[in-house]
Order: structure tokens, then sequence, then C-alpha cells
């Protein structure tokens, strides 16, 4: 399939939006200290990806309405050292199958297991992948939470400099019995501000220690002008709801304010998009891409009784995603693609009948998903 766009670009972010030019950002430095993993590449990633050149002064890629994919990281079976070339090729595979964009260093990804070096890298390749295949157009949204105002700037740094567009950050959360009321707020606000790419929040209590951050909150910081869409893996579609009415988020055929306020998970996509939603960034994706995308296309051409079919198959395949975790992910990408391996310690490696039964799982969606190829 050739390179092309799900949907029509949005415009920039509208007036319809106002944003609170109290928060506008001030001029934003680069001059964030290198941490000690910001060190010169061993030669053991003498890959190729260094050389390459990534374009800093380029505006970022538009975002639009459609599926995001947080992208798996593959290792060596045996060193457990990144496997670039398969990670090239995966998202080459998901770029062909008409989703929107890419996510790196997501929890599909194994952000927490890899180093400051390392989640360079995937990124990287994954752009000079996208690149080379012709997918120049597609953006990638890099994971950039951390637990430290400051780290988490160098990270959105280091994810500019490796050919990202855009960062997703999560609410630190180790210390989250110390925070203030506004500590919150005023995290956001200070990476927002010092960025040099726009943010995403990234809603999900189940990984930042029952952090769930309200409707209200997110409008408010969707003000500012660095901020630019939220992603709610808290399932909660009346908080989405509330959030893309007030923001007058984009939608497959509303350019609106440019916001983009996804849901964070395949089994609720036409619940996004009917209370006025942007698109799903989903792990299911790299199982099932193209079906992912058809419950988008289909909703979007009023063929709602058939989107509403199609979500129940993607429903229960994202049941078993979501009970496998990254260990089922990759096993079934394994079993049905000749490609997956393990996750890394001590992250467990799945058994033959636990490949049996993850494999088992996906069952249904992957025999639909060839169908649509």
């Amino acid at each position: 399939m050739a390179p092309r766009d799900q949907f029509s670009s949005p415009s920039p972010r509208s007036s319809t939006f106002q944003q609170d030019h109290s928060l506008h950002p001030t001029p934003r430095s680069l001059s964030v200290v290198e941490s000690i993993y910001s060190q010169s590449q061993d030669s053991e990633w003498s890959d190729g990806t260094a050389a390459s050149s990534i374009d800093e002064s380029r505006p970022p890629r538009s975002l639009r309405p459609g599926i995001y994919v947080p992208t798996v990281t593959f290792f060596h079976p045996v060193t457990e050292d990144l496997d670039l070339p398969t990670i090239s090729q995966h998202a080459v595979r998901l770029a062909k199958a008409g989703i929107a964009g890419l996510t790196t260093q997501g929890s599909n990804g194994e952000a927490v297991h890899l180093t400051h070096q390392e989640r360079k890298l995937v990124t990287k390749a994954t752009r000079n992948a996208l690149d080379g295949a012709g997918y120049h157009a597609m953006p990638i949204i890099v994971g950039c939470g951390s637990q430290s105002t400051r780290e988490t700037i160098e990270l959105c740094r280091e994810a500019m400099t490796s050919g990202g567009d855009y960062a997703l950050v999560l609410p630190p959360s180790y210390y989250k019995g110390m925070y203030k009321a506004d500590s919150l707020m005023e995290f956001f606000k200070e990476v927002a501000e010092a960025s040099p790419i726009p943010i995403l929040i990234y809603n999900y209590p189940g990984a930042v220690s029952g952090i769930d951050m309200d409707s209200d909150v997110i409008v408010k910081l969707a003000k500012h002008p660095n901020i630019v869409g939220c992603k709610l893996t808290c399932g909660n579609t009346g908080k989405l709801g509330r959030i893309a009415s007030s923001v007058d988020a984009v939608t497959p055929s509303h350019a609106g304010s440019g916001f983009m306020c996804m849901g964070g998970s395949a089994d609720f996509t036409l619940q996004t998009l009917v209370v006025g939603g942007s698109g799903i960034i989903c792990g299911l994706g790299n199982i099932a891409p193209q079906a992912c995308v058809k419950v988008i296309e289909l909703y979007a051409e009023g063929k709602m009784e058939a989107a509403k079919k199609l979500q129940a198959v993607v429903a229960r395949g994202d049941w078993a995603a979501i009970s496998g975790g990254i260990v089922g992910t990759k096993s079934a990408l394994e079993s049905y693609y000749g490609y997956g391996g393990f996750a890394r310690k001590p992250l467990p490696r799945p058994s033959k009948a636990d490949a049996i039964k993850y494999a088992s799982g996906f069952k249904d969606l992957v025999e639909l998903e060839k169908s649509l190829a």
C-alpha cells in the first residue's frame, strides 16, 4: 500500500478554543545539561542510524485523526541488545497498514527497560525506516515521562534530536504523597514551556500509582500553546467526551481547534469517536493495524452497523493484548508473523503452553486482519 493520509490533515489550532496567553512559553532553550546516559555511542551501537541526519529545524509533522500505534521494541533473544533491523521493518509494516502515526518509548516499547541512548536509537531507527519507505510525513510521538521535571525536559529534547515530532508525557508519581494540589499542573506547564516539541498529556492511572487527572485539569492545561493533545488510557469515555467538547477537538469530520483528544485502548475506539474524540493510540495495532484503522474508516463513512460488528472483534482481541501484556503481544507477533522475540528481564519468557494461549486469544482478530490485506 502506498503512503497515504488516513484523513485530511486538520488546520492548526483555531481560535475556536482560545489559548490562555498567560501560559505562553518563554523562549525555549535547548541548553539542557546532558545526563550520564547521553554519552558517545559505544562501538556496539554502530548500526548506521547514528550517522543519519535529523533536521532539527523542521516544524513537527501534523497529527491527524486516526490510529497511532505504540511500537514494540525488539531485542536479540540471547544478548537482549536492541534488534534495530526488526524495529525498522515493523515500523514500515505498520505504516503500510494506513495508520496515522507511530509512538516510540511507550509501555509496549518497554521504555522503562531502556537507557537514554537506547531510546534515542529506537526513535532514530523508526524515523529512518519511515523516511526510507516514503512515509516522510508520518509523525512520531515519543514517550518522555520521567520522575523529575528536569529529566522529562531532557527526554523531550532527546526525542526531538532523534527525529520525534511530539512528546507523550505521563505525570510523575514516585513522590505523589508529597505533591501539593498544583504540583502536577506546574509540572506540565514547565515541561511544555521548555520542550522543543509539542506535548500530549498521558493519563494512565495504572502506570502512575493511581494518579487520575480529571477533565478540569486537562482542559485547563490544553490552553497552553505547546500542549496539543491528550491520551486517556483510563478508559473514562465520559471524561474524554467532556475534554473533547471543551477544547473543540479535531475529529475525522471536523478540524476543530486542532487539539487531539485520544483514547488509549482499541477496545473503545468507536466509543471514543461517538463522544467527539480524535482517534486511538493503541498497542493492539502492533498485531492488527488494518482492523484498528478499519473501525475508524467505517465510522467516518457513516457505516455504524459494520463499525459496531468490527469493534466487537477488535475489543475481544484487545482483551488478549491487555491480559497478556507486552509478553503476550510479543508472543503473538512471533506466532503469527514470525518475529517478536521476548521482553527484557525480569519479564518472563512464555512457555509453549503460554504461547498457544496467547495465540488463541488473537486468533479471530488475526484472521480478520489477513482478510483486510
